[in-house]
């Protein structure tokens, strides 16, 4: 996906995934955004080629919104999105497993 959407709203907050693979960037977003509250916007920065694909279907797993790329002036590779109320949480270090799917 190459478009970029200018009228993204700005982030409340940015996770940093650089150098990342991305379970391990979801680690860290799953514990950078715990508690924070719904409607909150996040950008994270991604350089797994795996980001484009996998941030989408984590949030559609989760129930969060994922709002696209983001275009950044430094040429990272950016994507939005918004934290939900309802969200089906992850286990800790199983970012791809949710409490429900386990039951």
């Amino acid at each position: 996906m190459t478009h970029h959407d200018l009228s993204l709203p700005a982030p409340d907050f940015t996770v940093d995934g650089t150098g990342l693979l991305c379970v391990t960037l979801l680690l860290r977003l799953r514990k950078e955004i715990d508690g924070a509250e719904p409607g909150t916007v996040v950008h994270v920065i991604a350089t797994d080629p795996a980001a484009p694909l996998d941030l989408p279907a984590w949030c559609h797993m989760t129930g969060h919104t994922y709002l696209g790329p983001v275009d950044d002036s430094s040429n990272r590779a950016v994507y939005a999105l918004r934290l939900a109320a309802d969200v089906r949480h992850t286990m800790p270090n199983a970012p791809w497993h949710t409490f429900e799917q386990d039951r």
